[in-house]
């Protein structure tokens, strides 16, 4: 009821401010754009909630950027007004906070928010206002492109499901050598089923067991139990940091020791802290980012940049929001305009735009093709990080 209440209240005030039906509110807002005093960009994120642990590594590299942009003269002479908002890590919420954000707040483009599902759910609505999101690290295939459909107004900063399942299902056959698999995957969240059906379509290997989990599980000794004593070179976990810390504990409490291989989502700390730093050997996930990584001088000055602000080295999330922050400046820039149309339009023509995750250009399917990242753990400590290009 909430969600239904929040796109009345977005309908009724986007028929108040058009003057046609049909885009009118759109170009209501582009010409207030022009006329603003600074520009305004919502961050939809998830700040609180299960999900909090990505949200907020976004935010600060959301801000960080902010600032440095703001220090540095702004967008097209316009300082950034960054208009943050918390969606609880609630779907229902991030539709609401994307008609609130197009609707009241005029902002010319949202970043945000950072999980598969909350940015599906609020595509539509910011969609309905015809205001671009730009998602650092929602990954699901099906978020840009629905239906065999480009989805016009949606973008993102980082590579997509089936290029993380396709990238591990090598790592494993290449880099490990691996011949069989087991998986234990996500069956309550879009972004693992993703990763699952991309590693299936690639490994060439066996999938000697395929068992399922649902999000806020806590118990996984019954999965484990029956795949222990099979045959089985390392298990592959699509899932986010808090069921996956508890499932590689209780593994490798059970004398489990194969490698272990995943996602993004394993990419915060909170992964080490429930798994155990003495349980994170052999650990093996894709990121965007890694210090470790040959890294340009931008990459090294953003670092630099990052411990000077926070007191601490950045994330994957960090720099993915970081990125994204800039490249709404960069698609600015380019159109010599502040408006969601403009950004719309330089986002969708993005070309080899220097980023601290990877030079990228925006495909057809607004997809940013750029290079991923391999990330080995050795007790809880980055001891690996390869770059693979796609």
């Amino acid at each position: 009821m909430k969600k239904i209440m929040g796109m009345l209240m977005g309908a009724t005030l986007l028929l108040s401010a058009c003057g046609t039906p049909g885009g009118g509110a759109a170009q209501s807002n582009n010409k207030a754009d022009k006329d603003a005093e600074t520009v305004k960009i919502g961050l939809n994120m998830e700040l609180s909630g299960a999900a909090a642990g990505y949200g907020n590594q976004e935010k600060e590299g959301a801000e960080l950027a902010v600032k440095e942009i703001n220090e540095a003269g702004g967008i097209n002479g316009k300082k950034i007004d960054l208009v943050i908002k918390d969606n609880k890590s609630d779907t229902a919420e991030a539709a609401t906070i994307a008609t609130s954000l197009t609707t009241s707040d005029n902002v010319v483009g949202i970043i945000g928010p950072a999980t598969s599902g909350a940015t599906k759910a609020a595509s539509p609505n910011a969609t309905k206002a015809q205001v671009p999101i730009i998602t650092p690290s929602a990954t699901d295939d099906s978020i840009t492109v629905a239906n065999d459909k480009v989805q016009e107004y949606i973008f993102r900063t980082c590579f997509q499901d089936s290029f993380q399942g396709v990238i591990l299902a090598n790592y494993a056959t290449d880099n490990l050598k691996a011949k069989k698999a087991v998986i234990i995957g996500d069956v309550s969240s879009d972004y693992a089923k993703g990763l699952t059906k991309a590693f299936k379509d690639t490994f060439k290997g066996d999938i000697v067991a395929d068992e399922k989990f649902n999000a806020k599980d806590k118990d996984f000794k019954a999965i484990l139990t029956k795949i222990k004593d099979k045959d089985f070179d390392f298990i592959y976990l699509p899932g986010y940091y808090e069921e996956a810390g508890l499932i590689i504990k209780q593994a490798r409490e059970m004398g489990i020791e194969q490698p272990i291989i995943g996602a993004d989502g394993f990419s915060d700390s909170k992964l080490i802290d429930i798994a155990g730093a003495e349980n994170m050997s052999n650990i093996y996930y894709t990121a965007h980012f890694s210090e470790k990584a040959p890294a340009s001088d931008k990459v090294k000055t953003f670092i630099d940049a990052f411990k000077e602000e926070y007191g601490k080295a950045p994330s994957s999330f960090n720099a993915l929001t970081y990125d994204s922050v800039y490249m709404i400046k960069a698609a600015l820039e380019a159109e010599k305009e502040n408006t969601s149309e403009a950004l719309t339009k330089g986002l969708a023509t993005l070309k080899d735009f220097d980023g601290v995750t990877g030079t990228m250009t925006m495909d057809e399917d607004h997809n940013p093709k750029k290079p991923a990242v391999v990330i080995g753990l050795e007790k809880g400590e980055e001891n690996t990080a390869e770059v693979v290009n796609p």
